[in-house]
């Protein structure tokens, strides 16, 4: 933050639970013993999904994207493919909206359901996400949103997540991005180990099936 006093600026800065080591080290922990333990119980829905992804549409099983991470760093996440190979060779990058003409018959519902976002365990288990964060952006969008909203480089400052405190209220898709950081930002100043198990639960029961996921 900054601040004035008598004309001379002060930079004021502000410590983060997950700056603490040993945050970090619990918050790390469960995110791998809780992944890995995750995709052996849901192997056979994983297996199901990828068979009718190959069945309903030619091209590969997974879509790899770029997207911002940490300190500003990138990292290739996964997703079940749901859109038509080469969907953005003429549109360059959009985001999703609501009857998207390049989604596929089983990609409509992969995002409906968000079980297009389970191989992203895959990046949890590497290191490139957590469980629990702000969700992560295409390097695109986040020029854009840096000069459009003060604070949007400060989600950065945590590994982003599947899941997160914005999108278990409501702020996922194509809503307000504004909302979407000061929720962002809550998560990251007020972090505790028994939010995250709470964010989890409410994803578990509210946040999979989605009015604002397509």
């Amino acid at each position: 933050s900054i601040e004035e006093l008598d004309g001379i600026p002060l930079i004021g800065l502000q410590n983060v639970p997950l700056m603490g080591f040993w945050n970090r080290t619990i918050k790390r922990a469960f995110d791998l013993i809780a992944a890995v333990i995750i995709m052996i119980m849901i192997s056979p829905l994983l297996a199901l999904i990828a068979l009718l992804v190959k069945l309903t549409s030619p091209g590969p099983l997974f879509f790899v994207q770029e997207r911002v991470g940490l300190n500003n760093a990138t990292f290739n996440m996964y997703k079940f493919r749901t859109m038509f190979v080469n969907a953005e060779e003429k549109t360059g990058p959009v985001w999703a909206k609501k009857d998207d003409q390049r989604t596929t018959v089983i990609g409509k519902f992969l995002r409906r359901t968000s079980l297009d976002e389970l191989p992203q365990l895959f990046n949890v288990i590497k290191g490139d996400m957590s469980l629990v964060g702000p969700r992560p952006e295409r390097p695109f969008f986040v020029k854009q949103f840096r000069e459009e909203f003060t604070h949007y480089m400060l989600r950065h400052q945590v590994k982003e997540g599947i899941t997160g405190w914005a999108q278990v209220n409501g702020w996922r898709g194509n809503t307000s991005l504004e909302k979407r950081v000061i929720f962002d930002i809550y998560y990251i100043e007020n972090w505790t180990f028994l939010l995250d198990l709470k964010i989890i639960w409410l994803t578990l029961w509210k946040g999979f099936v989605n009015k604002n996921a397509y």
